[in-house]
């Protein structure tokens, strides 16, 4: 039998990295039955309660000496998915794979992005250890391209977010009606999040004060009520803090229940429109075919959108005007944006299903380097 690690950003802290794990699990199990799987979490407990893992392992707070016992046993280690190397945070996540390369245990990512990725130390540390691996995949086609480009020679297969492949859970009227969310007009979700790398050249109250203005216009011109939906915990004081500026904030709410991502999923269907800065609340409102746009945020989204065949843009220059002008023809074309999402989720749907037998073919293979970490490939990339 064999044992499977899948290592990412797991552990409760964001329903769209549990989306995908939720996922990942899922296609593993089907792929290969009788393996066993093994979770690299944050939170072990957390992941324990609310994921189908054979096994939970503690991984952030653990040493490189306590971890290594648990990366020997496996048959092949898994990195993703989601946005896990970018320059702050890409030597965390690939310690792992270190680990397993040191102790010749196979390795494969699991449809990761990538990005940003400016720093040579962060360049050469992924151009490194994923040459090293068995099996890349990536979820879009701009991290393939960051990844070339930083050195990574091994071939690189473009599937799709795990998270699209989410089912959703009831989230019935009754729920609604005890989250206090009032019903007697149409039903917009706004996700927010912090300033950040979101709008980097905007002060904080400057960049509430524009979220607070679109969320305006969403309600007058929709003639809508406004449900803000934490795809984390920190989203939460963001919300509050948009709605503080609204003129409108009577008609506003924060989603307060802690809900899985299969519930938020099953919310979207009492949505007329989805407003959002997370990937994975846009994710969701793609699955349920319902009309969204974006705001300001990254080049992820912008991958996402040329994904599902729309617009590909972020809304750099974070302007009012351009902004609200977005929200008015997404609003106008709104069948037209269903039927584009229609005619291009099943796709990445079934792309989104290659990722685990790709995968899972890393454990018929012998770790090849390409362009070791000593050749110039590698080591000056960046």
């Amino acid at each position: 039998m064999a044992v499977i690690g899948i290592s990412g950003s797991y552990g409760g802290l964001n329903l769209g990295d549990e989306a995908i794990l939720t996922c990942a699990l899922r296609e593993l199990r089907q792929a290969a039955p009788d393996a066993e799987l093994v979770v690299f979490s944050r939170n072990a407990e957390h992941t324990q309660a609310h994921h189908a893992a054979d096994r939970v392992v503690a991984v952030r707070d653990a040493g490189r000496e306590e971890i290594a016992p648990e990366i020997q046993r496996l048959d092949l280690l898994l990195l993703g998915g989601g946005g896990l190397l970018y320059d702050k945070e890409a030597h965390t996540y690939l310690r792992e794979v270190e680990i397993a390369h040191a102790a010749d245990v196979r390795t494969a990512t699991f449809a990761i992005s990538a990005g940003p990725l400016e720093t040579p130390e962060a360049r050469r540390l992924v151009a490194r250890v994923l040459n090293r691996m068995n099996a890349v995949t990536v979820r879009d086609a701009l991290a393939k391209r960051l990844l070339e480009e930083v050195g990574v020679k091994r071939e690189i297969v473009v599937t799709s977010d795990p998270a699209l492949l989410l089912s959703a859970k009831p989230f019935d009227e009754a729920m609604l009606k005890a989250e206090g969310v009032p019903t007697d007009r149409r039903l917009v979700g706004i996700s927010v999040r912090e300033v950040g790398p979101a709008a980097p050249n905007l002060g904080t109250v400057e960049y509430h004060t524009l979220l607070a203005n679109a969320a305006d216009f969403v309600a007058d011109r929709l003639n809508a009520n406004l449900l803000f939906i934490p795809m984390e915990r920190s989203d939460i004081r963001e919300s509050h803090a948009v709605i503080a500026q609204m003129f409108e904030a009577e008609r506003a709410s924060v989603l307060k229940g802690e809900y899985g991502p299969e519930e938020v999923l099953g919310l979207m269907q009492h949505l007329a429109m989805v407003v959002a800065m997370r990937l994975h609340c846009l994710i969701f409102a793609a699955i349920a075919r319902v009309p969204f746009i974006p705001l300001p945020y990254a080049d992820k989204v912008s991958g996402f959108l040329g994904d599902v065949g729309l617009p590909a843009q972020t809304l750099e220059e974070v302007h009012a005007g351009p902004l609200l002008a977005s929200i008015d023809r997404c609003w106008d074309e709104r069948r037209q944006v269903c039927e584009t999402l229609d005619a291009h989720v099943p796709g990445l749907q079934a792309r989104a299903r290659e990722t685990a037998p790709t995968a899972l073919s890393a454990l018929s293979g012998q770790i090849g380097v390409v362009g070791g970490p000593d050749t110039p490939d590698a080591s000056t990339a960046g």
